[in-house]
């Protein structure tokens, strides 16, 4: 069975065997719009959709649900922001402006970008916002029982702190009424009403069902959402799985606070940039997930994540592996309709596509596009991927593979290499050569004639035709440029 061989698989599977068999299960996944949601972020939610699909694939109901932490406060001044910002400091992620869009808060700018980007390779969750949930107090009652059941809290936390948290300690912040800010302190908590006094002068006491400005601290919040939504699966980074991480302590406050098993747990590792910049929550430095799909199509986008179980690091590639991985993806592809796939890869190909096509793709390899796109002989073929190698000469590929061809024979030659070249000429004028392989093989005869060694005799055509020393297979190349205009071309050789 191919359930057996496939990460998202087996923890569909673990989540049926500890949950039992339930009507609908929740699997859950989010994070805080502080800044560009980065592809590091990306990772998380793609691990929840493949366990979703690997549900949904064993005919159970699921309902995905993606929570934006939007109430979370403004913490510090992104890279390239406005120094002005500094003013909302302490104020809901939610309720200040954004410095790219005054129509839209901060936080809905990042929310909204990086929604249409998850649409775009097929991940379609339903987004809960923090900001709505609070504002309108619909945890109310769970809050009431963490603040109860304060001491519990506060033992938990201080079992893995250096120094244990102090008596006026609580696990909510308050949003003052007035200045909108969290430079609060709770003064006194009696059943749903709670007092807070403000640095801006501002107190009062209100009650938490009827005045949503409760801020519920992060390892509270976790298990509280968990036991609010029923949740059953969420995996998290590594910083949050280590011995003492928030999730740690969200599994005992979630059994010994509110009464709710733990969700399966699924940790995953951090990914990298190979040959792109490295990338930063709010450091103004993040690659996006749009800025990822500019290179990779959806499906291999997916793949890059399919292929790697979640507790094993891996990079991103934006340098000449790109062309390495399309070829990979392609080849399963092939495989896969050949009926040559073993079930883990058979996974792999459904998981990657999502809505497998019933006849096998007709795709122009990346490596070869590479080529036709600068030859200007792209016209026709699979507009996506022609617009993904075009993306990627224009910002990441090396010089040794970008070439234009010449309209004029440039520079100086030997007499030894004017003879392979006009050798070249000859020959190319001679007959209409059928395949690659076929002028290929051709080729040694120049050798002999010539008296140049293979090497010589690309390095000297590569320079006539694209004024490099190297370049895409020299065969190749003269057959997609068209031997009409290489011999054109060559009788500019003076």
């Amino acid at each position: 069975m191919a359930e057996k061989f496939f990460w998202a698989d087996a923890i569909a599977d673990q989540i049926i065997k500890q949950k039992g068999d339930k009507k609908e299960y929740v699997c859950a996944s989010g994070i805080t719009p502080s800044g560009q949601v980065h592809i590091g972020n990306f990772r998380e939610v793609i691990t929840t959709d493949m366990v979703v699909r690997a549900l949904r694939d064993k005919g159970k109901k699921v309902r995905f649900i993606y929570s934006w932490d939007d109430f979370d406060r403004f913490r510090k001044i992104p890279k390239g922001t406005d120094k002005d910002y500094e003013k909302y400091l302490g104020m809901p992620i939610s309720d200040i402006p954004s410095p790219f869009d005054e129509k839209m808060s901060y936080s809905e700018y990042n929310e909204k970008k990086f929604e249409a980007s998850l649409g775009k390779v097929f991940i379609e969750p339903e987004f809960i916002y923090q900001n709505e949930m609070n504002k309108k107090s619909a945890y109310a009652d769970l809050i009431k029982i963490a603040l109860e059941n304060r001491d519990v809290i506060k033992a938990i936390l201080d079992k893995h702190r250096k120094e244990p948290l102090g008596d006026d300690w609580w696990p909510i912040m308050i949003y003052c009424d007035k200045c909108k800010k969290d430079l609060t302190k709770v003064t006194g908590v009696d059943g749903y009403d709670v007092s807070y006094e403000c640095e801006c002068g501002h107190k009062e006491t209100f009650d938490i069902r009827k005045n949503g400005i409760v801020s519920i601290r992060w390892r509270i919040d976790w298990p509280l959402r968990w036991r609010y939504e029923h949740v059953d699966f969420e995996p998290g980074g590594i910083d949050h799985s280590v011995y003492g991480g928030s999730f740690t302590t969200a599994k005992d406050i979630s059994r010994d606070v509110f009464d709710f098993e733990p969700p399966v747990y699924q940790f995953f590792e951090w990914i990298s940039i190979k040959g792109g910049e490295a990338f930063g929550s709010s450091t103004g430095n993040a690659l996006t997930l749009d800025e990822v799909e500019e290179i990779y199509e959806p499906a291999v986008l997916r793949y890059l994540f399919v292929g790697t179980k979640p507790k094993s690091a891996f990079n991103i590639s934006f340098d000449n592996d790109v062309i390495s991985i399309y070829e990979k993806f392609d080849t399963l592809e092939e495989n896969y309709f050949k009926g040559k796939c073993n079930p883990r890869e058979k996974r792999m190909y459904e998981m990657s596509v999502v809505d497998v096509p019933k006849k096998k793709p007709v795709r122009t390899g990346f490596r070869h596009l590479v080529t036709l796109v600068q030859i200007g002989e792209a016209k026709g073929l699979n507009e996506v991927r022609v617009e993904k190698v075009q993306n990627w000469l224009d910002k990441y590929a090396g010089d040794d593979m970008k070439f234009e061809i010449q309209t004029k024979v440039g520079g100086k030659f030997s007499a030894k290499e004017k003879k392979a070249l006009m050798e070249l000429k000859n020959m190319l004028g001679e007959k209409k050569y059928s395949s690659d392989k076929e002028l290929l093989d051709s080729f040694y005869g120049i050798f002999e004639k010539s008296g140049m060694s293979n090497t010589e005799f690309f390095t000297a055509a590569y320079r006539a035709i694209i004024k490099k020393d190297k370049g895409p297979r020299l065969a190749s190349l003269i057959v997609m440029i068209g031997q009409e205009k290489v011999i054109k071309l060559l009788d500019t050789l003076k």
